[in-house]
């Protein structure tokens, strides 16, 4: 019986960048609701939090201590074991999107090239579609198992305006694969490394792909499925202590993993611009290529949260008008455009 040889140097850096990422998002995920009151505050002119610690910025660690110390309820009628795994499907699928992810360049530790990319697959951009797909149940699972109308309201809609926009998201990205010719996430940063970011070629595409992260992640003028005055509190209205928690890091950890992906696919990733990283050492320029991804994913989550604060929520049929009868034409549109623009310079432009 032959005994398949185990490479644990790579098992041993592998499982330290996944608990490194992981780490990351969770203490990302946190310091975003700190961000997002802040934001707020200076939009509506008032403090915000500044009572826990320097600032307020304990008021995370404050409000996961509330969490976990809330008392635990199940409602009699629900399903108990769909009432659980409902958060945890969330919460699980929107860690898993990170994986594919090229957090930086290779760095060099005791010899040894290291990849800060968990998994370098050749269909990193299916992986992440099938991962967010999953998100579907989460929402589903926890609004049908909690045995409440309004839940249920808001799960249904929750899952048809995720499915609705991804098909417009998988369109505007058809396009930028046929520029890319390939669905690995580390090629498409390389291709930007020697040349313009891919937001040059695609502002149609990436104007559609934000528009459905929106969408993707509900948040405003996107949040239906947490419409208070129209479901009481959304999908998640039966749960409390750290289920919720559950729910709402999934929703910030979703904003999080959304950035890194616009940043990846048509702002260069890690390339730092204006910086030769050939005149540094490897783990500088990886170290200068991690602070570079991580300023763009800033940007976006500064976004996100900008929107919230200044435009109002869109009604329901408004939504789905916009989803099904604007962006899916508007990616279609793009596709075909670009089809014939890689056809035409494939053939050196000639009719």
């Amino acid at each position: 019986m032959m005994l398949l040889a185990v490479d644990w140097p790579l098992v041993l850096e592998k499982t330290i960048l996944i608990s490194v990422v992981i780490g990351v998002s969770l203490l990302i995920a946190m310091y975003e609701t700190y961000a997002e009151r802040k934001i707020a505050a200076v939009m509506q002119d008032r403090r915000g939090p500044n009572r826990a610690g320097p600032f307020g910025i304990l008021q995370p660690l404050a409000d996961g201590l509330k969490l976990f110390f809330k008392e635990e309820i199940i409602p009699n009628t629900s399903n108990k074991f769909l009432f659980i795994a409902g958060p945890g499907l969330a919460m699980l699928t929107a860690m898993m999107t990170s994986a594919v992810i090229p957090w930086g360049g290779t760095i060099e530790v005791f010899g040894r090239e290291v990849s800060l990319q968990i998994a370098d697959i050749n269909i990193g951009i299916l992986y992440i579609f099938g991962v967010v797909s999953m998100g579907v149940y989460g929402i589903m699972i926890g609004g049908w198992a909690s045995n409440n109308k309004f839940s249920l309201l808001a799960a249904i809609r929750g899952a048809s305006q995720m499915i609705s926009y991804e098909l417009a998201m998988g369109l505007s990205l058809i396009a930028l694969l046929m520029l890319t010719g390939s669905l690995k996430m580390s090629e498409i940063v390389a291709q930007q490394y020697n040349s313009v970011w891919n937001v040059v070629y695609q502002p149609l595409g990436f104007f559609i792909f934000i528009v459905c992260a929106f969408a993707e992640c509900n948040r405003t003028p996107f949040d239906l499925p947490e419409a208070e005055n129209e479901l009481n509190f959304g999908y998640h209205q039966e749960y409390s202590s750290m289920k919720l928690g559950f729910y709402l890091f999934a929703e910030y950890i979703n904003m999080f993993i959304s950035s890194a992906v616009m940043a990846t696919l048509f702002f260069g990733g890690y390339d730092f611009p204006f910086i030769n990283e050939a005149n540094f050492s490897p783990n500088v320029a990886a170290i200068f290529g991690t602070v570079a991804l991580l300023g763009k994913i800033a940007f976006f989550i500064f976004l996100f949260m900008w929107v919230r604060w200044t435009i109002p929520r869109f009604r329901y049929d408004q939504l789905m008008n916009l989803g099904w009868k604007k962006m899916i034409p508007l990616a279609l549109a793009n596709m075909i455009i670009t089809a014939l623009v890689v056809l035409l310079k494939q053939n050196n432009w000639r009719f």
